[in-house]
């Protein structure tokens, strides 16, 4: 008899769910079968009247009860969530539709702009790298000489897949875990597994970190990294190459400086500053652009590279950041916005 009634009590709560259609609803409903005094409570409480030997068999076909209610809720709660979602974006587009006159598309901003610092670096015999996306542990860490105590390794700042995932086309060093790669880094650590020296690589991309989304930050965002590894490679070098980028980018007025920094990858390491007239609010003033340095030799040993024979730089830079310089854009959340009126500005532009 409990067990019919138990069964009924389902069938009460799929009928019931039929008819919500706000979350309002959906949440009384919710209250009048699993709340505190609702109907599956109810039942729970009257176990205490039940025959002894009839009570495990009841307790059981309760948890039955009770998992497949709590899975019509469950599911009833995301289908409200899916149709609020697709309310909350308006009309539905027709893709087939022809584009409007004054606006046939182009390319967004920081197509443009990865292409422009792309086609500077060919320019002085640097060829264009790229990875997955997905990246494991080893690569995107250990191998750039990162301290097992960084905070880059934590939770809370980099996305890693629950450690059961396979990723067949991504290769592990170990049996390290998977994550969204944090950096482009990564990139010219299978560039030198895959390739010997010398070599002169440049590895644009997107990464991923677990950060704060405001005027300034992305948890998604774009870099373009650079390695150049051969006999008797200087900072002076490193100076040069950067100094001849950035005149190409902004212009013969530029200054540009070294601040000494820190990196785990790479020792000496600098910060890059340029300084430029004609910048509107931020003209002559000491603006960070991108990190740098020498190779930490030990980066070199970990991919198989002599340190004693060979040297190298590396840098990388944002490339939101350098398109928001070009541009005088002061918020990075328009790029990931699909505003027209936004995105219109650079459909002529080359």
């Amino acid at each position: 008899m409990e067990n019919q009634n138990l069964q009924a009590l389902v069938a009460d709560a799929e009928e019931s769910l039929r008819k919500v259609s706000t979350q309002s609803q959906w949440e009384q409903v919710k209250a009048r079968f699993l709340g505190p005094n609702g109907g599956l409570t109810h039942f729970a409480k009257g176990i205490a009247s039940i025959p002894k030997e009839d009570k495990p068999a009841f307790g059981k076909s309760l948890n039955l009860a009770k998992g497949k209610i709590e899975a019509l809720f469950q599911n009833s709660l995301s289908k409200l969530q899916e149709l609020e979602d697709l309310k909350s974006l308006g009309n539905q587009v027709d893709p087939t539709l022809p584009s409007v006159p004054s606006y046939t598309g182009g390319l967004h901003p920081l197509t443009k702009t990865k292409r422009r610092i792309l086609s500077i670096f060919r320019r002085i015999g640097f060829t264009v790298t790229e990875a997955s996306e997905v990246e494991t542990e080893w690569f995107c860490f250990d191998a750039l000489n990162t301290p097992d105590d960084h905070p880059a390794r934590d939770e809370q700042d980099t996305l890693f897949f629950p450690r059961e995932s396979k990723w067949a086309n991504v290769k592990q060093k170990k049996q390290e875990p998977y994550l969204l790669r944090t950096h482009t880094s990564s990139v010219q650590i299978r560039t030198m597994l895959r390739e010997k020296p010398p070599l002169r690589v440049i590895a644009p991309g997107r990464c991923f970190r677990r950060d704060t989304v405001d005027a300034t930050h992305s948890a998604n965002f774009h870099q373009i990294e650079g390695l150049f590894v051969d006999h008797s490679v200087t900072v002076r070098d490193l100076k040069g190459v950067l100094d001849f980028f950035l005149r190409e980018l902004f212009g013969e007025k530029v200054d540009t400086r070294l601040r000494p920094s820190f990196f785990p990858f790479t020792e000496p390491s600098f910060e890059v500053d340029l300084k430029i007239p004609d910048l509107g609010k931020l003209s002559n003033k000491w603006i960070e652009i991108m990190g740098c340095g020498m190779v930490d030799p030990k980066v070199l040993g970990l991919v198989n590279i002599d340190p004693k024979e060979w040297t190298g730089f590396a840098f990388g830079m944002g490339i939101e950041r350098v398109t928001m310089l070009l541009h005088g854009i002061d918020d990075i959340r328009h790029f990931y916005q699909n505003d027209q009126r936004f995105l219109s500005q650079f459909s002529s532009q080359v």
